[in-house]
């Protein structure tokens, strides 16, 4: 059996905007519509396709990508539901390397939002065509006009209406689209609405907005520019190919009205997709990591990309991937690009939401499934034998937050790692890091929402019961001015002994800082340390004191020191070391000696050398409503942040400011709160800088009570 759908009549979507706009709803309609489901769904009661999840339904909202799909009029319409909350960013962004059309949600009665914002600046990263949607018109507090022009103040004049509302709030029940000059009349239970000639009283302002879409139209390309010159005005197949011209170059973004719950609108926006919107083979061409294209053709060699993961109970791992080019068949061998492992697809499902339904194959420019691959993830590229073909993988952000975790259980170690591996293979906006500087398992995620997400999975499906823990910060330790210490180690016990006697002065290092004085610099060595900042090394040794076969010794007992300094036992970094004087014994020298008496003379100078404790600081940007901008900037004062600037951005305050990372602990549940979840941040790590001095005093008499504990 052939695919039931070719490239040409593959649309793929994806549904975008802040939570609580729509998203779920829209696609149950769409289904409903499509005659897909018996009846729509409610994402209040938990009913929806979309949401099928325990923990959405739990949460009221939806927390991962889902794959579904509608028919319409001859056409195939992918769906790819995305979550609306920042935390879930890997969701929307790899739901937006699959798709082909974006649909912008945007509350009615709240306006252009700031993860609205947020996700567009994904749609600019991909160039993905955009559709906008001004969706729950029927809400008390819907106001259209204010939307609009928020929408063309963030966004630009590119965006056209196509649709106005006659009424909003409780009695939105009619709708005029000024590119096909008709009224939509609803009932109350939403549907297919009755067509009706524009009313007297809107003609003149449906007629100007229809002039607006068809010059914005005919702007956009030359010949159609001609034609509206000598006929002033468009035909349907014009402005049919004139506007998907022009949002595949992101140059022309329609706007449309809905009632998603109610079920307005849903069906002349599918419409438009069919009609409008470009399949997969009507977009430029995928790259390739080696600079090729790679054209989306079902004659073409054959090559999926794997977009996403998802391990399900009873099931097991079920990888989710787009048909780039040729036709995927079940019982096919492909070789996965990133291994060099080949693959068998033994099964291939279209999905709707939880429920899957067998296809023999997928062509060019379709979404699907399959189960088991076992060397295969997300970002993966997989491709007929013979060829050399991988795609550019997904950019996933970098993580926000940070938080230790550990097993309840004593002996659920390995269990926990594993698990977490599994994790990171589905997610690829989590990492783990194991960390030996501070012997703590580190989660770094998006957000306290993206945590909790993490816990549930791995107390539910790994079922091991886990904490968190704030982690402990890597602090840095330095010097402040230079100190000379000498040691010797001697040590007898029969037989021969240990002897090492070095003499060493330690200074702060900077770049460009003069050579020694007073010293005979014999040698220099300079070492980029694996945890930042350096170790210079000078031999200043006169006469033969030291044998210089005991120098790279008496080095690694200054580096094993610098791995635990006397402060708060973290890392020492940029430190200038010159060995000028030592002794040794024509027997009981060696190595080990001139490394242990190394290590004891870089430990007194040290102390004599007015340490100083660095900690990290983060660069952070915070994107806030302007009304709640005095609220951020007094929480982050609490932080020891030092403000750096704040510019608008549209409705939008972004605040820049430079933090340490102490003091960012739950900062995202803190930022969710004093904005009532309307503002978004990212950090990233900047440098280390001195701790105040009260601030070291402390860390330190910590440190050492803790030792004196452990001692004990």
């Amino acid at each position: 059996m052939s695919a039931e759908f070719d490239t040409n009549h593959v649309k793929n979507i994806v549904l975008l905007g802040h939570a609580g706009s729509g998203k779920t709803s829209l696609a149950e309609s769409m289904l409903f519509e499509a005659g897909l489901i018996p009846r729509r769904g409610s994402v209040a009661a938990g009913t929806t396709t979309g949401d099928y999840h325990e923990l959405e339904q739990a949460r009221g909202n939806s927390i991962f990508s889902k794959l579904m799909h509608s028919k319409w009029r001859g056409y195939k319409i992918n769906i790819l539901d995305t979550p609306g909350y920042d935390d879930f960013a890997g969701e929307v962004i790899s739901a937006l390397r699959v798709a082909d059309t974006g649909v912008m949600l945007l509350n009615a009665s709240m306006g252009v939002e700031v993860g609205t914002d947020i996700i567009w600046q994904y749609t600019e990263q991909f160039k993905t065509p955009m559709i906008f949607a001004v969706n729950q018109l029927d809400h008390e507090q819907a106001d259209y006009d204010k939307t609009l022009q928020q929408a063309k103040e963030h966004f630009g004049s590119k965006i056209v209406v196509v649709q106005y509302p006659v009424q909003q709030g409780a009695g939105f029940h009619e709708i005029i689209d000024v590119l096909r000059m008709t009224l939509y009349k609803f009932h109350d239970s939403g549907g297919k609405p009755e067509k009706l000639p524009i009313p007297d009283a809107e003609k003149e302002k449906a007629e100007r907005l229809h002039k607006e879409l068809v010059e914005a139209v005919a702007s956009n390309d030359e010949t159609l520019m001609e034609h509206y010159f000598d006929k002033g005005e468009l035909d349907e197949d014009e402005m049919k190919e004139g506007m998907k011209k022009a949002m595949i170059n992101h140059d022309l973004f329609p706007l449309f009205c809905l009632s998603a719950e109610r079920n307005m609108g849903s069906g002349r926006l599918m419409g438009f997709i069919d009609n409008v919107c470009p399949s997969a083979n009507e977009m430029p061409p995928q790259k390739t990591l080696k600079g090729s294209t790679l054209k989306c053709d079902a004659s073409g060699p054959t090559c999926i990309f794997v977009y996403k993961t998802v391990t399900e109970p009873h099931v097991g791992e079920m990888s989710f991937f787009k048909v780039y080019s040729g036709v995927v068949k079940s019982g096919m061998e492909l070789v996965n690009e990133n291994t060099n492992v080949s693959e068998k697809i033994n099964q291939l499902f279209i999905v709707e939401g939880n429920k899957r339904t067998n296809v023999n194959e997928l062509s060019a420019g379709d979404i699907g499934a399959t189960l088991k691959l076992r060397n295969t993830h997300v970002n993966n590229t997989l491709h007929e034998k013979g060829k050399d073909i991988e795609l550019v993988p997904i950019s996933f952000p970098p993580p926000n937050m940070s938080m230790a975790i550990e097993p309840v259980n004593k002996g659920e170690e390995d269990k926990l790692s594993q698990a977490l591996h599994q994790l990171v293979d589905e997610d690829p906006t989590i990492k783990v890091e194991i960390s030996p500087e501070l012997k703590q398992t580190i989660i770094h995620c998006q957000g306290d929402m993206h945590l909790a997400v993490i816990k549930w999975k791995i107390e539910h499906l790994a079922k091991i019961e886990v904490r968190f823990i704030r982690p402990k910060i890597a602090y840095r330790e330095t010097i402040r001015k230079s100190a000379d210490a000498q040691y010797r180690h001697k040590k007898q016990s029969g037989g021969a002994g240990q002897f090492g006697e070095v003499h060493m002065r330690i200074e702060p290092f900077t770049e460009g800082m003069p050579e020694p004085t007073g010293l005979n610099v014999r040698g220099r060595e300079t070492h980029d340390l694996p945890w930042g900042g350096k170790l210079v090394y000078y031999n200043c040794i006169v006469g033969g004191a030291i044998d210089v076969r005991f120098l790279p010794s008496i080095m690694k007992g200054v580096m094993e020191k610098m791995q635990e300094g006397p402060l708060t036992g973290s890392y020492v970094r940029d430190i200038r070391v010159s060995v000028f004087d030592g002794k040794m014994h024509p027997v009981d020298s060696n190595d080990i000696s001139f490394k242990l008496a190394g290590l004891q003379a870089f430990r007194q100078a040290f102390r004599e050398a007015d340490p100083q404790l660095l900690e990290p600081i983060y660069k952070l940007e915070v994107m806030c409503p302007e009304d709640l901008t005095g609220a951020v900037m007094g929480d982050l004062q609490t932080r020891r942040a030092l403000v750096e600037g704040m510019e608008t951005e549209g409705q939008f305050s972004k605040i820049t400011a430079k933090v340490p990372i102490a003091e960012m602990f739950e900062y995202s549940s803190s930022l969710r709160s004093i904005t009532q979840g309307r503002a978004k941040f990212k950090m990233e790590f900047d440098s280390y800088v001195v701790v105040p001095y009260e601030l070291q005093k402390k860390l330190t008499e910590d440190y050492n009570k803790h030792a004196v504990m452990e001692e004990a």
